[in-house]
């Protein structure tokens, strides 16, 4: 495969950027700087662009972080929707999100065509966790309140009996009627977070998800909206959370 169509395909821009890139030198093969974007390259060259190592890969694995008032779908035609931060040149690759954010929540969103990890990623079986910094209003955390988070509880906000999985709360700091608090879960009901809130008279103000099984997100706004690749480093944090053998997912280019 021709290395600028290798580094498209990997989502580090389109054709005409990725030979920007490789014409300025950003671009090594085997250890030697590649300035001609048509090279042949093969799953056993080692390609590094900024120091950072590209894969040919048939399984893609990206992290968006998701900007409040964005969709978690792969289409719509009323609101904006996550599919409007992938690039044209990945729109072929069967890429969806792994579960769902709500409308209003922002942070934290693996995009994958690795159906097995997102079926894990999702599944209450493997208790991946995924940590919350919601904005609240209302009283602040009695002890009682968050020991009966730790250990589980029955909730009933829909006219029937849900049992909520145990998970963590941890303050973080309360003034004039409003707190910010973690919140680490293990599972992923709708509208979880806020419901778990609601039980206990708070009302969630802004909710952000900044970590799932170690991959982590800043708890700033100023990266909401990009995409970037996973590293080996975060694929593997995924892959020991869900059971995954760590497996060459890579192909012949």
């Amino acid at each position: 495969m021709r290395l600028d169509r290798l580094l498209a395909n990997n989502g580090l821009g389109t054709r005409s950027q990725v030979r920007d890139m490789i014409s300025r030198g950003g671009v090594q093969v085997n250890g030697a700087v590649i300035t001609d974007p048509s090279k042949h390259v093969s799953e056993d060259d080692e390609i590094t662009y900024g120091g950072d190592q590209i894969n040919c890969r048939t399984r893609l694995y990206y992290l968006l972080d998701k900007p409040d008032g964005v969709l978690t779908a792969m289409e719509d035609k009323r609101l904006p929707c996550v599919a409007d931060y992938i690039p044209s040149e990945l729109r072929s690759k069967k890429l969806s999100p792994v579960g769902r954010l709500d409308y209003h929540t922002s942070g934290l969103l693996i995009i994958t065509n690795d159906g097995e990890l997102s079926h894990r990623l999702q599944s209450p079986r493997y208790k991946v966790p995924k940590i919350y910094l919601a904005t609240f209003r209302g009283l602040e955390w009695r002890e009682n309140e968050i020991a009966t988070i730790s250990s589980g509880f029955t909730i009933k906000d829909k006219g029937y009996s849900e049992q909520i999985a145990p998970a963590n709360l941890e303050p973080l700091d309360f003034a004039d009627g409003t707190g910010r608090a973690y919140l680490t879960l293990t599972e992923g009901k709708t509208h979880e977070v806020r419901r778990i809130f609601a039980h206990f008279n708070k009302e969630v103000l802004e909710l952000r998800r900044l970590e799932l099984a170690g991959v982590k997100v800043g708890e700033a706004l100023d990266s909401c909206g990009t995409l970037r690749p996973l590293t080996e480093d975060e694929l593997n944090l995924l892959f020991d959370a869900t059971g995954m053998a760590q497996i060459n997912q890579q192909t012949p280019c």
